[in-house]
This record gives C-alpha cells, structure tokens and sequence, in this order.
C-alpha cells in the first residue's frame, strides 16, 4: 500500500500534472537529446542518459511559472529522455546504407519503425510496472538519482543548481568543437606511430571533450576495460599480423597496420563483444523470467486485489489496445512499404511483412521484459544493449534465412543483399523495443518516488516516442551527407577515417553478412569468441574473489572501436575516479560528495550536448555547401601548410588539457 508521504502523493492530486507547457518544454528537450544521442552513438557507439540534465533544465525553466511543481516536471524529464533513448535505434539502421540497400536514410520507414517500436516498447512495459517498480527491489540507478534530483528541486525557497554546469559544459564543447571542424584551427587528435621489429602499431590521442564527459559517465571499471580492449588490439594483434604478413607493393607500414585493424582485428572485436554479450543475458535469464511471472500474475488478479490509488493506475486496457492496434497497422504498413520494391509474388511479399511483423513483435516482448529487469538492476546506461541487437539480428536472420532459401531468393539479383535488408529492417524493429523497454522503467521508478500518476507518465513516454522519430531520421541523413560511415561514403574521395564509426551498426550488418554468405573471415570472430570465454572467465574469477571487475563486452570494445575514440573515454573515466579520491579524501560526508560528483555528472553532459549539436550544425552546413558546388570544408581558415603542421596537433592538446582542468575545478570547487 502506498503511503500518502506528501501533497505529491496524495490520491486526490489537485496541481498540474501532464501539461501544455511541459509537453512544448519536452518536445524541445527531447529535439536536442535525441540529435545528441544520434551524432554520440554513431561517432562512439554510446548514447547517454538525458534524464538527469532535463528535469534539472525543466525545473529550472518551469521555475518561472508559479504552479509549476515536480510532478509537471517529472513529466518533462520523462517525455525528453524517452526519446533520447529511442535514438539507440541507430545501432541498427545505418547498415541499410552500409550494404547499398538505401542511398539515403528513407524518412518515412525510418520515422514509422522508431515510433511504432519505441510506442510497443511503452505497451510492453505497462504489465511489469507493478512487479518491477512497485514491489521490487531492483536499485533502478539513474531513476532514484532523477527522483532526488526532483525532491530537493521542489523544496519552497531552495534552487537546485545545475543549470550553470549544463551550459558552461555547452558552451565549451561547442566552441573547442567549432575550431576542430569548423575552423580546422585545432586537430581532433594526436597520433604516434611506432616500429616493433617489422611491425608497427599507435598510440593515439583523441581530444573529443564530449568522450570525455562520457568516460566520465561510464565510470572506472569499463574505463579501464576499454584501455585492456586497445592494449590487446594495438599492443598485441596489430603488431603481430604486421610482423607475420607482408604490405602490398607500395603500402606505407602505417597504412598496412590500418588495414590489418580494420579487415582482421576488429573481427576478432566482434567475436568477443559476440560472447560477452550472450554471457550477460544468460546470467540475467532467471532474474528476468521471474519477474514477468510476477507481472503476469499480477495482471491475472482480479480487480479487487489491484489498489485504486492514483499512484497504481496504468493505461486502461482499451487504451492499451487501441493504441497496439494502430502501432500493428502501422508496421504492417511500413514492412509492405520496404519490401514490394522487391517485385516479389503477392504471396511471398505477404509472407515476408507478416512473418516480420510478428517475429518484430513476438521478440520484441520477451526483449521488453529483459531489458526492463536489466534497467533495474543495473542502470540504462550499463545495460547491453548492444547484446540484444546481436541476438535480434542473428535470430532475424536465420528467419530470413529460412524464408529467402525456401522462396529461391538467393537465386535472383541482389537476393542476397535483399536478405541481409530484410533481416537488418526487422531488428530495428525490436531494438527500438528495446531502447524504450530499458529507458521508461527508469522513467517510472522516478514517477513511483514523486508521486507520479503512472498513466500520465506513460502518455508521456508514447509522445516522447512520436517527436523523437521524427527528429532521428532526418538528423541521421543529415551526418551521413557530411560525414558518410565506413563502406557508405556518400561522395567520391571523402576520407573513409574521417567517417563515423558507427560501431554497433557495423558489426550487426557483418554479422548479417556473414550469415547469408560465405565471404567472411569467420577464423578471426572464431578467435574473438575464444577470447570472449577467456574474458568471461577473468571477469568470473575477479568478481569473485576481488571488488574489481573486468567487464568483457567493454573490453571488446576496447578491441572494436578506433583508439582515437576510446583515449579520451579512458582519460575521463580516469580523471573521475581520482576526482572521487581527492573529494573522499576531504572527509567530507557522503551527501557533500554526492553533490560534487552531481557537478560532474552536468557538466559532462553539458560537453556531450554541446559537442554533438555542434556536429549536427557542421553537418547542415557541410551539406548544404556541397550541394551548392563547395568544398566539404567551407568554414576552414586555415592555409594548407598550417594544416599539414604539427600546430594544430599542439594546440587541441593545449585546449583538450584546459579544458579537463576546467572540469576538475567545477567538480572540486567548494
């Protein structure tokens, strides 16, 4: 039974709750974290909690408005960072354009199947609020920090702070961001190259403040995983192919070392991430299929068993219904869309839509209810996500597989691409479910402290849904004109290293690939996953017996990502646990070190938001100078013997060190 602690609480709720207002606010908020996400996750293969620094801005905006009051904002921080989330949706899609399937993102499919699977993500949710939320004791990390947050916020005559670390973070990285890629007046990294015997390898520096703030947000352990992850890759397997194989005629050793990275290390990356992936979902099976029996159950008793407190009323059941019914149409709809360009029979068009369709919503369930017990259990931002887009996709397809084989597919042109899109498309569907399905959990922990009416929140999450889609599809074709991804360069002579990763995209389509042909160099992911066990059973025994940990898919990672990206992870994930060191060391009590560390937390989002909006903005202006005839590079004012000097190599290093200085000062200032 829910005790009425406070006026929030109370059944008989008289402020304002889910507002006109809020909702504006939380459309705008939710515009900016979704591009954010989008340009973070293609850059590095992370996204970020936005949860935390939108209820801080709501209340700080609502502040303005007499009656304005925590369940109002509660409703703006769940709208924001439900669609920030949904933007995780990238992980997948891109690979359309990466096999030559889409020349461009298409915005309608693209727009449809992150809302209809982001809104089934909400649906799906809804019977497991009681079990997980209400009675479990599951610690839902960044939902409690958001409900704290909200708490002192709404005390009469207290300001929360926060904003000015949010902005200042902003303001920083968008301008250190600027001079790198729009004036060129600073270089976005330091690389030395090294000879070992015959070989070669690097040691990177990537001066990215918005990694940093992300490293900062990861934490230590996966920090130091990552750093084990660039060792193995750049200490280990790069020098060694490099000495034992021979370059082309002609290649540099510096340019021989690349493409050992890229065409067999990261092979090896994928295999472990591969592991490590299933290894976290098997050690949270039993966990999570207890907890849906418990949301089951629940759903079973009878009405009379269900308290009537404002605080335990979810979307009426023909509401639920109404809205999966449209969602259903809707994907329906959008499936038919992508596959009648195939010219396929009637029957086998419909075949194709209904069994996608309903692997996509099937799957998706079973995916909802782990991704809503792993949110729980150890926070969105830690939750394997990537791990559920590996298991989609390798399901999706020997679905499709099946499907193209019985139906003679492969035997028509482009039959193999048209399988690997196919099984691509559905597991878009599910990971959209699964963003969502990780994210609103949290959402509604935060809504359950506050005192939050649940069906509201939930309105809230489904319209945060609506306006993040729209924003995904035309901010991802928008980095795609300006920067392309590897294996998808929009334009001839673009620099593939300047593209962006894409990480998770790129490993799911290879491992479509690899599925429906018989290209791929299967030896070295068989070598990955040998090192994933290895990983799993370090991990295992350091758990056990010590308090450290050596997380296998951020190690993975590590062997994955480019160096370039993860230094500056490691360097923030670094820099705050030696910050946390120096403010424990004051002996200050847990609640002043709390707030410190809050410090930091705002004002490394603040570097995530500001450096990636700049991206986003760079881009329009990319795009729009080459479609006018330009160069890809129109606000450049450097001359080209400045650029190919070490100058601007020496002055990012000067800002990238004075701006972690400015970072320690905002945590460890009194």
């Amino acid at each position: 039974m829910i005790k009425n602690e406070s006026e929030f609480m109370k059944h008989e709720l008289t402020l304002p709750e889910l507002t006109m207002r809020g909702m504006l606010l939380g459309a705008i908020l939710t515009v900016i974290f979704t591009a954010s996400n989008v340009y973070l996750g293609l850059k590095v293969g992370l996204t970020f909690s936005s949860a935390i620094p939108a209820a801080v801005i709501s209340m700080a905006v609502l502040r303005m408005c007499k009656d304005a009051n925590i369940l109002e904002n509660n409703m703006v921080q769940t709208q924001a960072s439900a669609a920030g989330t949904l933007s995780a949706i990238i992980f997948v899609i891109p690979g359309m354009l990466m096999i030559g399937y889409w020349q461009g993102f298409e915005f309608w499919q693209t727009l449809i199947v992150s809302a209809c699977g982001g809104c089934l993500g909400v649906l799906f949710t809804i019977p497991l609020r009681r079990a997980m939320v209400v009675h479990s004791d599951l610690p839902y990390p960044e939902g409690v920090a958001a409900a704290e947050i909200l708490k002192v916020g709404s005390q009469s005559g207290k300001s929360i702070g926060g904003l000015k670390e949010i902005m200042s973070g902003g303001i920083i990285a968008s301008i250190v961001s600027f001079l790198t890629n729009g004036f060129y007046v600073l270089a976005s990294g330091l690389s030395m190259w090294f000879s070992i015997g015959k070989g070669m390898t690097q040691f990177p520096i990537g001066y990215s403040t918005a990694l940093v703030g992300a490293g900062y947000l990861v934490g230590i352990t996966s920090g130091l995983a990552m750093l084990t992850g660039i060792l193995i890759a750049w200490a280990g397997f790069v020098p060694y192919f490099t000495m034992t194989e021979l370059p082309i005629d002609g290649q540099s050793m510096k340019d021989f070392a690349q493409m050992m990275y890229s065409q067999r290390v990261r092979l090896i990356g994928a295999g472990a991430m591969g592991v490590a992936a299933v290894w976290t979902l098997i050690t949270l099976s039993k966990p999570v299929i207890d907890g849906v029996k418990e949301s089951l159950a629940a759903v079973r008793s009878s009405q009379a068993e269900q308290s009537k407190h404002r605080m335990d009323i979810d979307m009426s059941v023909k509401s639920v219904g109404l809205v999966f019914l449209i969602v259903t149409i809707g994907l329906l709809g959008v499936f038919y869309i992508f596959v009648s360009p195939a010219n396929l029979p009637a029957t086998q068009t419909l075949t194709f839509v209904i069994v996608g369709v309903v692997l996509a919503v099937m799957m998706g369930f079973f995916v909802a209810a782990a991704c809503a017990y792993m949110a729980g259990l150890i926070g969105t931002s830690s939750s394997p996500i990537s791990g559920i887009g590996i298991l989609a996709i390798i399901i999706s397809s020997l679905v499709m597989f099946t499907l193209c084989t019985s139906f003679g597919i492969f035997d028509l042109p482009n039959g193999e691409r048209f399988a690997t899109a196919t099984a691509i498309f559905t597991t878009s569907i599910i990971l959209a479910i699964a963003c969502i399905s990780n994210d609103n959990m949290q959402d509604l922990k935060t809504g359950f402290l506050v005192g939050a009416t649940p069906w509201r929140q939930q309105v809230a999450l489904l319209l945060g849904c609506v306006v993040g889609a729209f924003v995904i599809a035309p901010v991802l074709n928008l980095l795609y004109e300006a920067y392309g991804f590897p294996g998808a360069l929009p334009r001839e002579g673009m620099d593939p290293n300047a593209a962006l990763a894409a990480p998770q995209a790129a490993l799911m389509t290879t491992i479509a690939q690899g599925i429906f042909s018989s290209q791929l160099e299967w030896k070295y992911i068989y070598i990955g996953i040998g090192l994933g066990v290895v990983l799993v059973i370090i991990n295992l025994l350091l758990t056990k017996n010590t308090r450290y940990a050596l997380p296998p898919l951020a190690v993975g990672m590590g062997i994955y990502l480019p160096p370039s990206v993860q230094t500056p992870l490691v360097i923030g994930a670094v820099m705050g646990y030696f910050l946390d060191k120096v403010l424990r060391g004051r002996n200050l009590n847990e609640e002043a070190v709390e707030e410190h560390k809050r410090k930091g937390t705002l004002f490394a989002s603040g570097l995530i938001v500001g450096e990636s909006i700049m991206g986003v903005l760079l881009a329009a202006v990319i795009v729009v100078s080459v479609s006018n005839g330009g160069g890809e590079a129109p606000l450049s004012i450097v001359s080209e013997g400045f650029a190919s000097s070490s100058m601007p190599e020496m002055l990012g290093l000067v800002v990238f060190a004075a701006t972690i200085t400015y970072f320690c000062k905002i945590v460890l200032n009194r």
